[in-house]
């Protein structure tokens, strides 16, 4: 299959990073220049840029630009719930909005956080999680196809964790890195709040129990709305 546009993009900007084309806390070039640059249309470079932002990185800086993001202080964290049963143990009712479900080839960093070989393809989604009707995060969760490809649409879009389990898939352990950052016109769309209201920024990488990662999720949850609670 072929590679979407903005992912062949996406992969140009971070192999420039690795390359210290653009540094740690480098501005990159404006939309504009790097629309005419790939040859393509704004709107395909802004998907580009955000899938960029949702991986933490780039970061952009309201009324100054797009940053590569410096590094920022992570921790591990124990114990692995799903969004559903968060939002249960809460006393709230927990729905999701599915906005894109496709199968295609991984972009770089899909292929490395999954650790996937040459020519494995993925099912990419992104959807809205909702509690009480209340839009609480904006999500892209990523999985190598070969996992699911067995399961309905409704299965895999609904209850990941258990259809995996249903499968004879066991959850081994999860890392994730917890950030904050602003929305953008999108976040701000879809989650119905202002453009530049705080949000905290999760890019999780689950595995199986054999050590093996099947989940790269980028979420990025309204800041009132939600609060993560770690417990040692």
């Amino acid at each position: 299959m072929d590679e979407p546009m903005y992912i062949k993009i996406h992969n140009q900007i971070k192999r420039d990073i690795e390359q210290h084309v653009y540094n740690v806390g480098d501005r990159i070039p404006a939309e504009r220049q790097l629309a005419i640059k790939f040859g393509v249309s704004r709107m395909t470079l802004r998907q580009a840029i955000k899938t960029l932002e949702e991986e933490g990185i780039l970061e952009r800086r309201l009324g100054s630009g797009t940053y590569v993001s410096s590094r920022k202080v992570q921790e591990k964290m124990s114990g692995i719930m799903s969004f559903t049963e968060i939002m249960e143990a809460n006393g709230q009712v927990p729905s999701s909005k599915l906005i894109t479900y496709k199968v295609g080839q991984p972009s770089l960093s899909e292929k490395e956080r999954l650790k996937l070989e040459d020519g494995v393809s993925v099912l990419r989604m992104e959807r809205i999680r909702y509690a009480d009707d209340l839009p609480i995060c904006y999500e892209v969760v990523t999985v190598p196809y070969h996992l699911v490809e067995k399961s309905t649409k409704a299965e895999i879009s609904t209850h990941l964790y258990e259809t995996l389990a249903r499968n004879g898939h066991k959850i081994g352990r999860v890392t994730e890195h917890i950030s904050a950052s602003i929305a953008n016109e999108n976040d701000a769309h879809l989650l119905y709040i202002k453009k530049g209201e705080p949000l905290i920024t999760r890019r999780q990488v689950t595995e199986l129990e054999e050590g093996q990662p099947f989940e790269y999720t980028r979420a990025r949850y309204v800041a009132e709305r939600f609060e993560f609670t770690f417990a040692k």
